[in-house]
């Protein structure tokens, strides 16, 4: 079960969350230190990441943070060499939800409430083993209507795993152990909805489930499918989410890729990207992509020498500098970007 205790003190003065999520989150026990007014008036989130036991600190580790009643990009940053970032908060946001990756590994979600100019809160997230565990996360929609319902219950029967649903209706829920259970969920209003689902060690489990509006005489509606996790680490489902509800780039995967083949990886591009050409010329800017492979940049000329089609996981195109995310951005990706990510 996820619960949220929020401490609210006087600006300048420190409030501790007080988070549980299923083992994975320790309690903040000392106030912040009282360096960090960097975020001047408005709230601040000292994140700190550790290893399971909770007494190690993981430099290696990214935190993503996602605000839930604020209509912003979700915030994906590595941790400093102390373990830890400072996050000022938006002035039109007042909660969040929030976890750690590391590897194959990543931390419970946290929730995080209330958040007041002047507020300070640490957090401390635990890094899980997946050795024996898996992660479930998806989004939870009106089967009528087909909105997101917000505020929907999602738990692990016979388990202390609780996630609610944000605006968008998602959900996450890490540290689950592997093999079958049946998830429940509930909401007023709506019919309640048990099914099962499989989960795989290290690998997340993504599942839509339409709810029914009670007394509406419909069938409820779940279907899973598993992520690469190698994708999810590098934030490529959250910028598809975003892209695709902005507008704002193209995202391929290997079963687009399957379903129209190309020999060339410069060629699935030109084929499933309007605007973009022979060699990867943008039309749209009048120059050639800047291009990435794994994070990296390479030539543009060189993908086509580094990389099948078979080996790629997922591809990324932004056309114009104004739909970049932060990763990408820089004066080098003015034409636009080619993210490749392999299997």
């Amino acid at each position: 079960m996820i619960t949220t205790t929020d401490a609210k003190m006087r600006p300048g003065r420190v409030a501790a969350a007080v988070l549980i999520v299923a083992s994975s989150l320790a309690v903040a026990s000392r106030p912040v230190v009282a360096q960090q007014r960097e975020c001047g008036d408005r709230a601040a989130l000292v994140v700190v990441v550790l290893d399971d036991a909770g007494t190690v600190v993981l430099p290696g580790a990214t935190v993503v943070l996602r605000w839930t009643d604020a209509e912003r990009m979700p915030l994906r940053e590595a941790v400093d060499a102390n373990g830890r970032i400072v996050v000022c908060v938006p002035r039109d946001a007042t909660q969040a939800v929030l976890w750690a990756e590391l590897g194959d590994h990543s931390s419970g979600q946290a929730v995080v409430t209330q958040l007041e100019p002047g507020d300070d809160r640490e957090i401390r997230l635990r890094i899980l083993n997946s050795e024996r565990s898996g992660r479930l996360v998806g989004r939870v929609f009106d089967r009528a209507t087909g909105g997101p319902v917000a505020a929907a219950v999602v738990s692990v029967r016979g388990r202390p795993l609780e996630a609610e649903s944000d605006r968008q209706g998602r959900f996450r829920l890490s540290g689950v152990p592997v093999g079958e259970h049946e998830i429940e969920v509930r909401h007023i209003g709506y019919a309640r909805l048990r099914h099962a689902v499989s989960v795989t060690r290290g690998l997340t489990t993504e599942a839509e489930i339409g709810l029914v509006p009670e007394p509406v005489e419909l069938e409820p509606l779940v279907a899973t499918a598993t992520r690469s996790r190698r994708l999810e680490i590098k934030g490529f489902y959250e910028r598809r989410h975003w892209g695709e509800l902005l507008g704002l780039g193209t995202f391929i995967t290997a079963a687009d890729i399957e379903r129209w083949p190309s020999s060339r990886v410069d060629q699935v591009v030109t084929n499933q990207v309007v605007g973009i050409s022979r060699d990867l010329f943008n039309r749209r800017t009048g120059c050639v992509l800047q291009a990435y492979l794994d994070g990296m940049r390479v030539p543009a000329s060189e993908l086509r020498h580094l990389v099948l089609p078979i080996e790629v996981a997922g591809i990324e195109v932004y056309r114009g500098p104004a739909s970049l995310p932060a990763e990408f951005g820089g004066s080098s990706s003015r034409c636009g970007v080619v993210a490749i990510w392999t299997k």
